[in-house]
């Protein structure tokens, strides 16, 4: 039987919280929407299934444990402990936001409106959670042990990624960087490189291989199918986008496999702006300047989701 002593509930503001935020009064963020042509009424019915969803919840996880509430943005300063578990109620964003930073301990990811979300990683609806944390609580559950990238620099600082690395500039100037692949070294000057892991490959890493499809298409040749890689896999796939070939930069390393046998190392030659940041989030990133070295592997952690 498992020791957990805490259930940490991992929640994050709706889009009408954010509105409000932004413009101080529900009423102002209907104005500025309305005003716009936008329909309102949608925002505030995705904010009421949520709140609906999170009361449910909380009465779901009056196990007898502590509960702490954290809000997403809260993820990096929070202390997760091994006798923590974690419930996460949003999108599929918030639960590869959170698998960064609990350390391997079980995620129940609930589906806080199926309407709205598919919810690939949400495997639990509101209505299953009790007896889904019941077995869990009890030892009985089985987890979906699922690949995490990591990137360590150098100097020591790391970060997680659930779905995939963005290894580039801030803004929309070119990325200047050495890169490192089979024994093979070349200068860089591109969009930056994505690496994604398999629960990521459907997604930003899948919208440029369309890309190159289509061109590929448009051009008259054949372009075989995106990679496909399981979420289990000990393997990511990094690819290069949009690189630039001049006399100081080079084309001929632009994707491939990475595995603890096979790493990716990265030599930023950016004076500033450089950056890397995981699943989305650049206000987590590491700066990665001029002189910083990264090296992209899989990491030791791995995100464990209870299933159903």
């Amino acid at each position: 039987m498992n020791s957990f002593e805490k259930i940490v509930l991992v929640t994050r503001k709706t889009r009408l919280q954010e509105l409000i935020e932004r413009f101080n009064t529900e009423a102002q963020a209907r104005f500025y929407i309305e005003h716009a042509g936008g329909d309102f009424s949608s925002y505030v019915a995705e904010h009421e299934a949520y709140q609906r969803s999170f009361e449910s919840v909380r009465h779901s996880i009056a196990a007898g444990l502590k509960i702490q509430i954290i809000e997403r943005g809260f993820l990096p300063t929070y202390l997760f402990t091994e006798t923590d578990l974690v419930v996460t109620l949003g999108q599929d964003g918030l639960v590869a936001n959170t698998a960064k930073y609990v350390r391997g301990q079980p995620i129940l990811a609930v589906n806080p409106d199926p309407e709205r979300f598919d919810g690939i990683l949400l495997p639990v609806s509101v209505a299953q959670l009790r007896q889904t944390l019941e077995h869990t609580l009890a030892g009985k559950s089985k987890v979906h042990s699922i690949t995490m990238a990591e990137a360590r620099l150098k100097d020591g600082q790391r970060l997680l990624a659930f779905n995939d690395f963005f290894i580039g500039a801030r803004t929309h100037i070119s990325a200047r960087y050495r890169v490192t692949y089979e024994k093979k070294s070349e200068d860089q000057s591109s969009s930056g490189i994505i690496v994604s892991t398999g629960a990521g490959s459907s997604g930003w890493l899948s919208s440029v291989f369309n890309e190159v499809s289509g061109i590929g298409s448009f051009l008259g040749g054949n372009v075989n199918e995106p990679i496909q890689l399981h979420f289990e896999d000990h393997q990511l796939v990094f690819v290069v986008r949009e690189p630039f070939i001049s006399r100081h930069s080079q084309a001929g390393i632009v994707a491939g496999k990475v595995s603890a046998a096979c790493p990716l190392d990265i030599e930023s030659q950016m004076p500033a702006s450089g950056i890397i940041f995981s699943d989305g989030v650049e206000a987590d990133g590491l700066d990665f300047n001029s002189g910083a070295n990264v090296t992209i592997d899989i990491a030791q952690e791995r995100a464990n989701l209870v299933k159903i």
